[in-house]
């Protein structure tokens, strides 16, 4: 309940805040890379995607408006730069730009929405045979007692502009916060949450789809649908084929791979599924024959401070690793305007 009126909060200061340097234009035209990678083979170790990236905060910046524009969540930008106001953060302060994921194990083709994480991954065959190509995109899930569940589906159908019929679950909900008893809301309606773009998944009661308050992106705002920002489901529509199949898995950790080299990423246990995470990374990296090759200590500090951004594991230092919410706090160089960014 305290995190759905944190959220609630958060939204209505979102609202009402000015943003000075950026319209909806800015974040129709950012860029969204798509990652071509090796297919992973059968029970390797997952492959690290993305680079992180450091900015300076310019006038007028809020952290909500730079995750979009970067295409992060609200909790991956926030829990990568805990000590920055994210309203008014101050001008010149470098924060960290959270850009840089490992693949959930162990699925790589179709959709992948990792619950904990609050993103989706979208994997496909690429053009050169032997290669897969990922899109990823922040989204926003299920409060507390919506749960977004986890299970396997497949894409039965694809909607534009879909009106919603208001479960009667959800109209007694309405009626008893603001006196609402719709049972229906057109498409197109500006009131609509369902946004412009729906994915119907062959899991009963749950969609994918767009949304009317891009500011829930990265928080527990739904009944239990995946929210993605208008300008991700307008590009994600229409390269999803009917049957293309998907899971929802819930993974606070994840262990992955590049170059070499082994990283770990942790998340919030958001629904308090997994509350011993140490435990949990510790058994990937045994699962995974893993043991022998990895820093004792550099997991334990990264388990304590890495905020959501992957973390190296190896014994060995790599010449290229991440940045991390530490490294980054001693760079001084701004990064390119983010309307400027480029695929990767």
């Amino acid at each position: 309940m305290l995190r759905m009126v944190l959220a609630t909060m958060i939204l209505l200061a979102a609202a009402t805040a000015a943003r000075a340097q950026y319209d909806e234009q800015a974040f129709v035209e950012k860029a969204i890379p798509t990652y071509t990678i090796p297919t992973p083979a059968p029970g390797s170790v997952a492959p690290l995607i993305g680079q992180a990236r450091v900015y300076r905060i310019r006038k007028g910046d809020t952290l909500m408006d730079l995750a979009r524009l970067f295409d992060l969540g609200y909790n991956e930008i926030v829990e990568a730069n805990p000590y920055i106001d994210a309203w008014v953060p101050p001008v010149g302060a470098t924060i960290l730009v959270p850009t840089e994921w490992i693949l959930p194990c162990c699925t790589y083709r179709g959709i992948v929405v990792n619950v904990p994480e609050m993103r989706i991954f979208y994997m496909r065959p690429g053009a050169t045979p032997g290669t897969t190509q990922v899109t990823t995109y922040p989204v926003g899930l299920g409060r507390d007692d919506w749960r977004t569940p986890t299970g396997k589906f497949k894409v039965s159908g694809k909607t534009v502009n879909p009106p919603w019929n208001i479960p009667e679950s959800i109209r007694a909900e309405h009626i008893k916060e603001r006196g609402d008893p719709r049972t229906f809301i057109p498409g197109g309606d500006p009131e609509n949450p369902l946004g412009k773009y729906r994915l119907e998944l062959t899991l009963p009661m749950y969609r994918i789809h767009g949304t009317n308050i891009p500011w829930g992106v990265g928080m527990q705002v739904s009944h239990g649908c995946v929210r993605l920002y208008p300008e991700d489901i307008e590009r994600m529509f229409p390269t999803v084929p009917v049957g293309t199949p998907g899971e929802f898995v819930y993974q606070t950790a994840k262990i992955g791979q590049r170059d070499g080299v082994l990283y770990a990423e942790v998340h919030e246990d958001i629904y308090g599924y997994t509350p011993a995470i140490f435990r949990e990374t510790l058994g990937l990296i045994e699962r995974d024959g893993l043991t022998d090759r990895v820093d004792q200590s550099l997991l334990e500090a990264g388990m304590q401070d890495s905020g959501g951004v992957p973390f190296r594991i190896s014994r060995d230092r790599a010449a290229s690793e991440p940045l991390t919410r530490t490294s980054a706090v001693d760079l001084r160089a701004p990064d390119p305007d983010p309307r400027q960014a480029r695929d990767d």
